[in-house]
């Protein structure tokens, strides 16, 4: 018995940011110091470093739980199954649901009860809870789908990533760029196909590092102080990934079995484009190995940073041939990462 990815699906707001839409913005540093280098030459250092472009933002009337039942209702499609006979829905998310200009985010039910509703699941049976793994949350939902099959409590997973980060942004700071909006899910199942889920890692670092990500005042300190927004430490993180993650990148191959040669796509978290190409490098350096060209596809150019949602909606893109010069063949190797608030890590081999 395997235990694969039998169906995808992924939601992609309609509402498109550009980096021209920041142009009027006046940013702060995290001191709360006024940024005096003209935006037009932030916005451009900006887009050199992370390779953003524009980023998608939900329509004001939808939560994150309104997009996670969008990317299930597509791959419960996908997979041509029953969603009543779903044993476990897995979401994965940050900040639950964030109204349009609200200030409190809501987590009350948790947000795999609300998409159990919104998808009619009457279902008793069909257990629905969330993960806050920051952003390697939709991965390591994978991981627990994929013991709780082993284990013989469930056949059948679906696993979602969920996040609508434009309601948690302070508009004064950089970083405010980066972030996005989308869903990504997945159906986990036993099958009888050779190949799924080879090998998996994961790991928590939180001695020194659990709040280079962390919920924060505004830069600009006359604004309300009782509100939070999403705040980061760039380059601690940037530091951290590089000496971390292509570690356990070559820790979870040497267990899958597989070579360096084998892998034909690594589909890591979209966060920032220099800091994957460099991960990506450093990970081959452990093999003495060159970087094979297309190894690594992107879609944060387009989408932004949308955190549990990058690695579902890049994978239900490339298969339903929505990358360009990207696809994925029967007994590819593809292996998941990702990196995120917490510190954590974690990735998969996955034979395709």
């Amino acid at each position: 018995m395997s235990i694969r990815i039998t169906g995808t699906g992924s939601y992609i707001p309609e509402q498109i940011q550009k980096n021209n839409d920041f142009q009027n913005r006046e940013f702060y540093t995290i001191e709360g110091e006024s940024i005096d280098t003209p935006t037009d030459i932030i916005v451009e250092k900006f887009k050199a470093i992370t390779g953003i472009s524009e980023r998608r933002y939900a329509n004001t009337n939808l939560t994150a739980s309104d997009l996670g039942a969008f990317a299930a209702e597509k791959a419960l499609l996908d997979a041509k199954i029953d969603a009543e006979s779903l044993d476990y829905i897995i979401c994965a998310h940050n900040f639950g649901d964030v109204k349009h200009n609200a200030i409190q985010s809501d987590i009350l039910p948790c947000l795999a009860a609300r998409i159990k509703h919104l998808l009619k699941i009457k279902n008793p049976k069909c257990v629905a809870y969330d993960i806050l793994f920051g952003c390697p949350g939709w991965v390591e939902g994978v991981v627990q789908a994929q013991a709780f099959i082993k284990a013989g409590m469930a056949k059948r997973c679906l696993v979602i990533g969920a996040e609508t980060l434009s309601r948690v942004v302070d508009p004064f700071d950089r970083d405010s760029m980066i972030y996005a909006d989308g869903a990504g899910a997945t159906l986990i199942e036993a099958s009888e196909q050779e190949g799924g889920i080879i090998a998996h890692e994961s790991a928590s670092y939180t001695h020194d590092e659990v709040y280079h990500l962390f919920f924060g005042n505004s830069n600009d300190k006359t604004q309300d102080e009782d509100v939070r927004y999403i705040k980061m430490y760039g380059r601690k993180i940037y530091e951290f990934a590089l000496n971390n993650v292509p570690a356990a990148l070559k820790e979870c191959l040497d267990k899958s079995g597989y070579s360096i040669q084998d892998v034909k796509k690594i589909l890591i978290h979209q966060a920032n484009e220099k800091m994957d190409e460099a991960i990506v490098k450093r990970f081959y350096r452990l093999y003495k190995a060159p970087v094979p060209e297309g190894i690594m596809p992107m879609t944060i150019h387009k989408l932004g940073n949308s955190s549990v949602a990058t690695v579902p909606t890049l994978f239900d893109l490339i298969r339903k041939g929505e990358v360009k010069d990207h696809n994925l063949n029967k007994g590819d190797i593809i292996i998941f990462a990702s990196v995120g608030a917490g510190m954590h890590i974690n990735a998969i081999v996955y034979k395709y």
